[in-house]
């Protein structure tokens, strides 16, 4: 499924009342599939039982593995707790961008952790049906140089040390290269780019140390036919025009909570790109009821309603916690408001 596709399978569905309903599923499924996080994180056979298990379950038009920030970065050697519960984290280092030479001789690719991703796409590839859009997320280029020299580090060297950041970022693009290529490979339609730590850019310093590097990731991969997906976590309103500049396919965006209202949002992205979001992951999916879940969702379908290119989704990844039955009720919903109904 490449961009076009992908555009074209919203737009039919728009022509029908219909949308495509897609949740940042993951974390719930753990549960579900009676692991843990550190194994499904670890094992790439029980992180395929665990997503098999929420497609089983919900049937989502687009499938997405176990959001997981670390793997590049640990891949590189940069030292990684593995709590049993939680996901797996980077915790701040000393970093000298001499060691950049150091890091340049490991061939991630070789790595256990991002083997085990590229396995669990392959079994997602011959296991899911056609018709589930199957994603796959990579760090992006501005988050990984943060893990790796710590964030605040990398957001202070974009006006103190701007030649040594570009250094890093161009390395950390090289390597998110390989690992995309990896997952496209092994049949991942869309990579979706997580860029956390961006939001804390202004507009300019953006484009600059992420937006062109991100651009430089979908380049390597145009002519593959795969959709890439942006996403920023937090309040990126000021961010948009950035983010679409660098040549996604759509743009993921976060909660209501965080400041981001998506009609506005919509009103500023150009038709061709796709709004992706923003149901709250934790004040509506996590702690509110399903009668709630479901007000919300058609509320938001409504607001909505004009806008071909949105896909009704989460704001972020759902909570490992997060109730089945709010899982069930926004799928439900998400079928049953599709374009046509009010809330």
């Amino acid at each position: 499924m490449d961009s076009v596709g992908l555009r074209d399978r919203v737009r039919e569905r728009y022509a029908r009342g219909e949308r495509l309903v897609a949740p940042l599923l993951g974390f719930p499924g753990v549960t579900q599939s009676g692991t843990n996080i550190k194994v499904a994180q670890q094992n790439h056979g029980v992180h395929y039982r665990v997503i098999k298990t929420l497609y089983d379950s919900y049937r989502p038009d687009i499938v997405f593995p176990l959001m997981d920030l670390s793997v590049e970065a640990n891949a590189l050697g940069r030292y990684t707790i593995f709590p049993r519960e939680d996901s797996a984290t980077i915790p701040k280092a000393p970093f000298d961008i001499e060691e950049l030479e150091e890091l340049r001789r490991i061939d991630i690719l070789l790595d256990g952790r991002i083997a085990g991703n590229v396995e669990t796409l392959k079994l997602m590839s011959h296991g899911l049906p056609e018709e589930a859009l199957k994603c796959a997320y990579v760090t992006g280029p501005f988050t990984l140089a943060g893990l790796i020299m710590g964030s605040d580090e990398a957001v202070l060297g974009t006006l103190t040390e701007p030649q040594l950041l570009h250094r890093l970022l161009a390395f950390a693009t090289e390597r998110i290269v390989q690992y995309a290529h990896a997952l496209i490979s092994a049949g991942a339609e869309g990579i979706c780019v997580l860029e956390p730590t961006a939001v804390m850019l202004g507009p300019d310093a953006f484009a600059e140390f992420s937006g062109s590097y991100v651009r430089r990731l979908i380049e390597t991969y145009r002519f593959k036919r795969v959709a890439t997906v942006y996403h920023v976590c937090g309040n990126s309103m000021h961010l948009l025009r950035e983010m679409v500049r660098a040549g996604v396919d759509a743009l993921s965006l976060d909660s209501p909570e965080t400041g981001v209202d998506l009609l506005e949002a919509a009103a500023r992205v150009p038709e061709e790109v796709l709004i992706i979001g923003n149901v709250s992951p934790t004040h509506v999916m996590l702690d509110a009821s399903p009668e709630e879940v479901e007000r919300v969702v058609c509320r938001d379908l409504a607001a909505m309603r004009g806008v071909m290119n949105y896909v009704l989704s989460t704001g972020c990844d759902l909570p490992q916690e997060t109730p089945a039955q709010n899982i069930e009720r926004f799928m439900l919903a998400g079928r049953r408001c599709g374009v046509n109904l009010a809330a």
